[in-house]
Order: C-alpha cells, then structure tokens, then sequence
C-alpha cells in the first residue's frame, strides 16, 4: 500500500498527543508529587474506560448487522491481569519514577529504544520475520534520536536511578505491546486497554496511597489540574487505544516505531513554546528518524505461520 493509511494519521495522532504530554507532565511535577499525580490520572482514565466498556455491552445491536462483544473467558482474565500488572502498575511506576528523576533527554533517548526492545523480542519468540530494510530502519531512527538528545544526555551520577526505571519502563511496555497481541485477536483495543488498566490502577493506588493522602488536593492550581484531565483522557485513553487498534491491524513492530516520534514532538513543543534553539544537529536527527520510519513502512513485517499439525 502506498500512501499514508488511516492507521498512519492515528499514529501520527498519537505521537502529538504523548510527544506534548510530555512537557505538560514534567512541568506539574514541580507543584504535585510524580505518583500522586500519575495516580489521579490514572483513576481518571480508569473511570472513562469503564463507562466506554459498560454502555458498548449495554447498547442492542440488530442480529445479523454488528456482532456483539466476545465473552471475556477464565484464561482472557488471566492474560488481562498480567497486562495490568506489566503494562499499567509496573510501566507506569517505573516511567513515572524515571521522569522525575532523570533528565528528558535520558528518558526519549531510552524511549525511542522501544521498537528495537520489540523487534528483539518478538524475533526471538518467532513471532515476527524481520526484513533488513525494517532493521535499517529502525537503526536509523535510533540513530536520529541520539543525534538529537544524545549530547544532552547523562549516563551516570544523580542521574543513573531515573535512568535504570526508565530502562525498566522501556523493557514493561515492550512486553506490554507483545503479550496484549493474543486478546486483540477476540476482543476490542478499548476493552483490552480499560480492563487491562483499571486492574492496574488499582495496584498502582494501593502501592501509592501513602503519598495521595499526604497531597493537599485543594491547595491543586487549575494549570495542575488541567495537566491531570489532559492525560488523562488523551495520553492514556485515546493515544492508548490508538496504539493497541494499530498493534492490531499492523503488529507490534511497526505499531512501535511510531515512538520514534514522540521525542521529536517533544523537541518541537520545546522549541516554539519554551525558545530552545533549534540547532542543525537536531534537524539532521529528526531528518534520520523520519527516513527510519520510511523505511520501517517498506521493510514490512512479517507474521511467522505455523506449521500444520
């Protein structure tokens, strides 16, 4: 297929929405606690995935014209809690760790490793075939992010805490994207995702009560606020289910290195909004990562079908 598809511009949605929250995210830090607010929003997000799911099954559907949903069976609630623990308690955790305490050049930087985490993986699992041209491409895009982070990066010091959860994040949503892959097959990318979150949303606020009850809630400014709700409904809700509708139609592989993406978005918004310069080496690292991406798009994966029994 030549062009971009749909799936293309959701994915490019996708990345405006995780590449701005990212800026949006680290600055209300500096008013409320990291996992105080990672767990607001993630109640928030929780509540709107459970209204989706409720009203989907409680709507009729003419016979014959949409079919209803699957039932969610005994080993689907197992694949779903496993998804919650990995992909929503433990990432979120570790991400939110990472971020408040490494830099965010250190943090895209392991970020953009996501593709290659994934490719590694399911190549290894065989699930995926993957052609050069897709290994090129997600090099080169690594490669792009360096260029464009990689001098403002620390590997060590104060910084090396922040550094090990990111990494660990890294490795949880790769898991994440490959393991959910299986439910995709019966079932919908919000139903997936809301279930799969709201059990991790319930860890992650147990885990973290201590510091909710000690976050003076009313003393929150509406910018705060505003930061939570945003997202909330964006970054979780709807860049979620974005990337899980894409892990459907395209797989794993290619669904991820869109992430490539997101540090540049992120590198944009800084430019025009805080003033940072914007330097040749950056243009030459954005130029490399969207060539990557290119590339990734040509070089297509392939599914490894198994032998006949």
């Amino acid at each position: 297929m030549s062009g971009l598809s749909r799936i293309d511009f959701l994915l490019l949605l996708m990345t405006v929405i995780w590449g701005t929250n990212y800026s949006i995210v680290k600055h209300a830090f500096r008013e409320i606690d990291p996992q105080a607010f990672n767990a607001g929003r993630m109640l928030i997000a929780s509540a709107v995935f459970l209204a989706l799911i409720v009203g989907a099954r409680r709507v009729r559907r003419p016979a014959g014209i949409v079919s209803t949903p699957a039932p969610i069976t005994t080993p689907d609630w197992m694949w779903l809690i496993g998804l919650g623990v990995v992909g929503h308690f433990l990432y979120q955790y570790l991400f939110i760790g990472g971020l408040a305490r490494t830099s965010v050049a250190n943090s895209s930087l392991m970020l953009g490793a996501t593709p290659v985490v994934i490719a590694l993986i399911t190549a290894g699992l065989g699930l995926d075939r993957i052609s050069r041209l897709h290994w090129a491409g997600a090099a080169l895009s690594l490669l792009g992010i360096y260029v464009v982070v990689g001098s403002g990066a620390q590997l060590g010091g104060q910084h090396l805490t922040g550094d090990l959860l990111m990494a660990g994040a890294v490795l949880c949503w790769a898991l994440y994207t490959i393991a959910a892959r299986r439910l995709m097959e019966r079932h919908s990318p919000v139903g997936v995702t809301g279930i799969s979150m709201i059990v991790g949303s319930v860890l992650y606020v147990l885990l973290v009560n201590a510091r909710i009850r000690g976050t003076d809630w009313s003393a929150v400014s509406a910018a705060t606020w505003f930061a939570i709700v945003y997202s909330a409904l964006f970054a979780l809700c709807i860049a979620y289910t974005i990337w899980y509708a894409a892990v459907r139609e395209i797989g794993s592989t290619r669904t991820s290195v869109y992430s490539n993406l997101v540090p540049l978005v992120a590198m944009v918004t800084a430019i025009v909004f805080l003033g940072e310069p914007l330097v040749p080496a950056k243009l030459a690292g954005a130029a490399a990562v969207l060539i990557g991406v290119a590339l990734t798009r040509v070089g297509r994966t392939q599914p490894v079908i198994p032998a006949e029994e």
